[in-house]
């Protein structure tokens, strides 16, 4: 049996408190919101998450210190935007070769960096990893099958990592590949934010095949080039993550680029979803991330201009149809 913290208590914390429990670990949830605490304490259940039924030996608190004293693994499950700044009161607990698990999805704005590697920055003493993959929290929660694959430094804390989260319901991979990892499952909700104004416009199957397609190779395009392997975008954090985010009606990103597509405002998309659409936050990144390594993401650039600066759109459909002729596989030699 581990001890562990999981670090945010949005429903993909909460479902992966409810998995760590059922493999018979100690399990301390902590957030920053009291009314949540108080939510879980008294009513063993969770807003996002109605149907789970919280053990009422699970552990809640609002002490970041509480949450992280003498725990085996620690589970950071806060919104990408508020990584660096949990993290920042994260250092003042952490211990040195202290397991840190990324599970939030996206890029820092700002710095560009991932996840982890803001982690990293903020928790030098740390051993930074990151689980990612096709899961959302609601199926998770129910005990469905999924898949998700563990990527970490060495080789060690990959296997231990997968030895805490495997369950007959929940199979883990190992991989180092970490940048690859985060990249996959940052960009992919950019993709899925487009994959869903696709369905708000009324387009079909054929459109959401032609979004994922190209949308997997955009991703790749640009995770190759910063030094992610090729290998892992055709995995479990690539296009694993990218079909379910695209396809799925859990997926936040598509639910708000459905309303984008029918015609809402991104704010107004956002406050109808009542969850935090990282695709809006990793949109700018990611075409920051374009122009930085010289690689071209014409989906990436178009869902910018729907979001940023009010292009309709069916325009951007259009101009992504439109764009120049090209071939889609330049690695591919013709016969003489």
């Amino acid at each position: 049996m581990a001890k562990i913290g999981i670090i945010g208590s949005g429903s993909w914390g909460i479902a992966l408190a409810s998995l760590l429990y059922n493999n018979k670990h100690e399990v301390t949830v902590w957030s920053a919101l009291p009314e949540e605490i108080t939510e879980m304490k008294t009513t063993r259940r969770h807003h996002t998450l109605p149907e789970l039924v919280l053990p009422e030996d699970m552990r809640f608190t609002e002490s970041l210190e509480e949450a992280m004293t003498g725990r085996d693994i620690l589970v950071t499950a806060v919104p990408s935007i508020y990584v660096r700044s949990t993290a920042k009161k994260m250092s003042s607990f952490c211990r040195y070769g202290q397991v840190v698990v990324n599970v939030a999805k996206g890029i820092e704005e700002s710095t560009l960096m991932t996840l982890s590697e803001v982690l990293e920055d903020e928790l030098p003493m740390a051993d930074v990893a990151v689980l990612s993959g096709p899961s959302h929290a609601e199926e998770v929660s129910k005990g469905l099958p999924t898949t998700c694959v563990a990527g970490a430094r060495t080789r060690k804390t990959a296997e231990y990592i997968q030895g805490i989260f495997m369950h007959e319901v929940f199979r883990v991979y190992t991989s180092p590949d970490i940048l690859a990892i985060e990249i996959g499952g940052s960009l992919k909700n950019v993709i899925a934010l487009a994959a869903g104004i696709a369905d708000g416009l009324g387009y079909g199957d054929n459109t959401k095949a032609a979004l994922i397609t190209r949308g997997i190779t955009e991703i790749s395009r640009l995770g190759t080039e910063m030094g992610g392997k090729f290998q892992t975008f055709c995995g479990l954090s690539g296009i694993g993550d990218l079909i379910v985010t695209c396809a799925s009606m859990h997926s936040r990103n598509r639910r708000a680029g459905i309303l984008i597509g029918q015609g809402r405002t991104m704010e107004e998309a956002t406050k109808e979803v009542k969850m935090v659409v990282e695709g809006i936050y990793s949109a700018k990144a990611a075409l920051a991330l374009s122009e930085k390594y010289g690689v071209s993401m014409p989906i990436v650039e178009q869902v910018n201009e729907v979001l940023f600066n009010n292009k309709p759109a069916s325009d951007a459909v259009k101009d992504l149809m439109l764009r120049d002729k090209t071939i889609e596989s330049s690695d591919l030699p013709w016969e003489d």
